[in-house]
């Protein structure tokens, strides 16, 4: 039996949650409002792509200078310097105008057009909470962890509908009021900050009697890059799943948050506060779902709970982007959005229980890098069909290629259960 973490260790694992529900808010404002915010300064549906592209590609970036060297320094540091870039993101969104200096702020900042984390703050997060939790409870908290983060982000989205409102009933300035959001963006990577300095650090170099520390290296784990020198006997499996999740992920491209405000306003008229409100209600339910993720995975193991609730979510999916009533495109956003979001937690804490303790962090960033390029080319594409057609074809493509993820990832690690908990 693991024992439990220490007081100061649970502690930490509360400030994790408390930063990942501050950025989930920040990113839930964002997602819903960045395509109107582009559209308004003048901008087009394959700007906006390519905007939402260069914002992946540069967190896939960012994650694999973390993934290739940055882990040799504390994760105070690390966790520092992102939350600079956070808040420089946010400043650079509320005072540029043209799509080059908008694209580099996307390429070098931390925006996530996604309603899911795909920045650099997931690969340190997800490490430090698991040394900070007990392998008993790993799934629960991993759950609890993106309840949090789902649940604020779909707070986020109903807030970020704000601005087109105060245009309409109040005759404030559309192009002011989602300033400030972006303002508030950069002002909550400076509050994120100060929460990450009040966590456990030592340092790699802590003496051995020191208390356990997020920092804390266990005996022998190398300092040299944790990529594939991070890993061992794992590495075949951990690649494996690597190239099974980027196929998802880049179905997933194909749908992230900002670009399916953009489609629903084109296909069907909604406004952005009436997206904002369908995405809160997204958020809300894929929070719910993730609530019982973890007693469904100890009852029937992770990998079942990852494929047999994702395959009908990707139904519904295609289903949505089929219709061509709103009320049935909503209605099949809703039910795939009661789904989807459960192997989020049983994914995380499968690829944390395959490996060994001093093996995840690598085995973190090489399984959330690819993810994060796969899922950055599709949004370019994503626009481009929508300037073409408001039929929803990125959906439909979005979901058949995250069905076949499904059956792939069913049929090669069905049998394959992690030793540390036989899940």
């Amino acid at each position: 039996m693991v024992a439990p973490p220490d007081d100061r260790l649970a502690a930490d694992a509360w400030r994790l949650l408390a930063t990942r529900g501050l950025r989930g808010f920040a990113d839930g404002v964002v997602s819903v409002l960045l395509s109107g915010y582009l559209l308004a300064l003048g901008l087009g549906p394959v700007s906006v792509g390519a905007i939402a592209t260069a914002t992946m590609l540069g967190s896939a970036a960012l994650t694999i200078g973390v993934g290739l060297g940055g882990l040799r320094l504390p994760r105070s540091t690390l966790f520092g310097l992102a939350c600079a870039l956070m808040a420089v993101t946010g400043a650079g969104f509320a005072s540029l105008r043209q799509l080059w200096p908008l694209l580099v702020i996307a390429v070098v900042g931390t925006l996530n057009p996604s309603s899911g984390d795909v920045s650099v703050f997931l690969p340190l997060e997800q490490a430090a909470l698991a040394d900070a939790t007990a392998a008993r409870s790993r799934a629960w908290v991993f759950a609890l962890y993106n309840v949090v983060g789902t649940g604020a982000a779909a707070l986020g989205a109903l807030a970020g509908g704000a601005p087109e409102v105060l245009a309409r009933t109040a005759g404030v300035p559309f192009l002011s009021s989602a300033r400030a959001a972006f303002i508030l963006y950069a002002l909550t990577g400076l509050v994120v900050s100060a929460l990450y300095r009040r966590l456990a650090a030592t340092g790699p170099a802590a003496p051995r009697t020191a208390p356990p520390s997020l920092e804390a290296r266990p005996e022998g784990r190398s300092t040299a890059s944790p990529w594939f020198g991070g890993l061992g006997s794992s590495r075949g499996t951990v690649l494996k799943l690597s190239a099974l999740f980027s196929l998802d992920s880049f179905g997933g491209g194909f749908v992230v948050q900002s670009l399916l405000v953009l489609w629903l306003g084109q296909r069907f008229g909604l406004s952005g506060a009436q997206a904002g409100v369908l995405f809160f209600a997204v958020g809300l339910l894929g929070a719910a779902s993730q609530l019982v993720s973890g007693r469904i995975a100890a009852r029937v193991g992770y990998i079942r709970t990852m494929v047999f609730t994702h395959l009908p979510a990707n139904a519904f999916l295609i289903a949505a982007g089929l219709s061509t009533d709103v009320r049935v495109a909503v209605a099949m956003l809703l039910a795939r959005a009661a789904l989807s979001s459960m192997d989020v937690p049983a994914r995380q804490a499968y690829v944390m229980a395959v490996v060994s303790p001093e093996e995840r962090a690598a085995a973190s960033s090489l399984t959330n890098v690819p993810r994060s390029l796969a899922a950055a080319v599709p949004p370019l594409f994503t626009g481009a069909l929508l300037a073409a057609s408001s039929f929803g074809w990125p959906l439909v493509i979005g979901g058949t290629l995250k069905a076949i993820y499904d059956v792939l990832l069913l049929a090669q690690f069905r049998h394959v259960r992690p030793a540390e908990t036989g899940a």
